[in-house]
């Protein structure tokens, strides 16, 4: 099993920043990916950010692309997205995912159901 726990969530006004992190505890394995998803009320999971654990890989939803990074700490067993120029729209769960099976693709990290295991949320809001 793997437990993720993400934290810094919170409210921020529009134009500002925040940094969420995951640290993952449990299994480990050696070719694996770690994305962030977020679910807005009345609205499905959606995909934001990914980054391969092994290689510089990283992937970004076009709606927080310039905006998000998504970084990793081999050695915390962490990966944190950092979250510059908010805005309203962003307001939402966001989750941390692990996806431990498969070779990276595009079609492969941004789907949500290939994920396997996920942390619990944080709740980013962002005033206008």
């Amino acid at each position: 099993q793997v437990q993720l726990v993400e934290s810094g969530g919170g409210l921020v006004q529009a134009g500002g920043s925040l940094r969420l992190s995951c640290a993952a505890s449990g299994r480990t394995f050696s070719n694996y990916a770690m994305g962030w998803f977020r679910q807005a009320p009345g609205k499905e999971r959606e995909f934001v950010a990914a980054i391969n654990w092994s290689s510089p890989s990283t992937y970004y939803a076009d709606s927080v692309k310039g905006r998000f990074t998504i970084s990793r700490d081999n050695a915390k067993n962490t990966v944190y997205l950092q979250m510059n120029s908010l805005k309203p729209e962003d307001t939402a769960v966001y989750y941390c995912a692990v996806l431990i099976r498969g070779t990276w693709s595009v079609p492969l990290i941004r789907n949500r159901y290939n994920y396997d295991y996920w942390g619990q949320g944080t709740q980013v809001t962002v005033s206008s």
